[in-house]
């Protein structure tokens, strides 16, 4: 069943450098993802831009025909909402732009108590940002931003870990600034949306993720597969996007991750090869320009 993987392009992998130990480097993923033929993927990082690492990889160390992306997270450690970023990252190669994750006030609440590991040793403390006002709109300064991304038809906007307060008023939003591409990142994990803000969003043209980390038996696996029955049975295939999500430490390899996904959605969800070849193979290559 391993050939299910020859061509898979995922959008979602947590690799080194970063200030969290992860499972893997970009360049052992890469080593891994041309052992299985995988045909692209693109690492993200919430702190810091990861076009310098996919690049170098891919130049010095692909085999020529596996692409490696990077992005741009818009936390505190970038100056959260800030087009200068995002310019230069794209000036860089960046494909995705993602909303706050870590600095969003939703993750912030979500993790109060505990430890995000994907925060390393960070000593300095978050400041929550929230993009939209006390009516539920957006702020200028996102506005400015949507306007630019419209202006780049190769960026893929990602929600991040905004709330679907944020959510919903972002994408109308996106789609009304003229932003074509939307990926609206594990919206039942953290997010907190049901499955009717995930059939609206998708409505508006967005992309709906489904991560494989957040699933069993993933050690961050606490979203039942009922979940993902649910996402697949109420959103057009051809608007859902299988990934990873994986490279946390101790939390195993992305490919057997994805693999491991893959095998549950097509065995026990009866997910047919076609649907997983356009999940996980031919959306994220054409949302990458592949």
């Amino acid at each position: 069943m391993r050939e299910i993987m020859q061509g898979i392009v995922d959008l979602h992998i947590h690799a080194g450098p970063s200030v969290a130990k992860r499972a893997v480097d970009a360049a052992e993923m890469l080593k891994e993802a041309v052992e299985w033929g995988y045909r692209g993927f693109v690492v993200k990082d919430h702190y810091f831009p990861t076009m310098m690492s996919a690049t170098l990889v891919e130049k010095h160390l692909g085999s020529g025909n596996i692409k490696v992306f990077g992005g741009i997270a818009l936390n505190n450690s970038v100056g959260g909402i800030n087009v200068k970023a995002v310019d230069a990252a794209y000036s860089m190669g960046a494909k995705l732009v993602y909303m706050p994750t870590v600095s969003s006030n939703r993750h912030i609440e979500g993790h109060r108590g505990s430890h995000f590991p994907g925060s390393g040793a960070m000593s300095v403390a978050e400041q929550p940002i929230v993009y939209v006002d006390d009516q539920g709109n957006l702020l200028e300064e996102v506005r400015e931003l949507l306007k630019f991304v419209a202006q780049k038809p190769d960026l893929i906007l990602a929600t991040g870990h905004g709330s679907v307060r944020e959510i919903d008023a972002l994408i109308p939003e996106a789609v009304q600034a003229g932003v074509k591409k939307i990926l609206v990142n594990h919206p039942f994990y953290l997010i907190g949306a049901g499955i009717e803000d995930i059939a609206r969003w998708a409505k508006l043209g967005a992309y709906i993720e489904l991560n494989a980390c957040v699933f069993p038996p993933s050690k961050f696996g606490v979203t039942p597969f009922e979940i993902a029955d649910q996402v697949l049975a109420n959103v057009p295939a051809e608007q859902i996007v299988i990934d990873s999500d994986y490279g946390q430490n101790g939390n195993g390899s992305p490919v057997e991750g994805l693999f491991t996904f893959i095998k549950v959605l097509m065995n026990d969800l009866k997910v047919s090869e076609g649907q997983i070849n356009m999940m996980a193979k031919e959306t994220p290559a054409k949302l990458l320009g592949l």
